[in-house]
């Protein structure tokens, strides 16, 4: 039997406005994974730079949406950065399309700051890096209340 000296806390991150953050990030996760599983099966030929970038997007969004839900501070500081590293993508990807549309003989998730879905793709790592800067509060599985959890 292990010996806890003190009581677990996990950061809970699915609440309020992070379930709707989880929410559209399971969305994303669900069209980009059989975007980029389609295109690549059937297609790949054709544009093999965007459905790649595609893949990587239902990668990063699968990542994001688990470490989410998963919750925890650990977790928390993971999404964070992996928000961060989905921002420099989109950026990265929307600039590049603008600049040289020639480079990718289709669109990807993030081509041209996400327009395809709605910019969805550039304003959820916005939201998810704001939602997961906030101070957090934790649930002590003991008791089931709250306690303070410094970020």
């Amino acid at each position: 039997m292990e010996t806890r000296t003190g009581p677990e806390t996990r950061t809970r991150l699915v609440k309020g406005p992070g379930l709707l953050l989880v929410w559209l990030y399971g969305v994303m996760t669900v069209g980009a994974v059989s975007r980029s599983v389609y295109q690549i099966a059937t297609e790949y030929d054709r544009a093999p730079l965007a459905y790649l970038l595609s893949a990587v997007a239902a990668v990063v969004y699968v990542f994001i949406t688990y470490t989410l839900v998963r919750g925890g501070e650990t977790a928390r500081k993971i999404a964070l950065v992996c928000c961060g590293a989905e921002l420099v993508g989109v950026l990265t990807v929307g600039v590049w399309t603008l600049a040289d549309a020639s480079a990718f003989a289709d669109s990807t998730v993030w081509s041209s700051f996400g327009m395809g879905y709605l910019f969805i793709p550039v304003l959820l790592p916005v939201t998810g890096i704001l939602w997961l800067r906030r101070p957090r509060v934790a649930e002590s599985p003991r008791t089931g209340g709250d306690s303070a959890l410094a970020s």
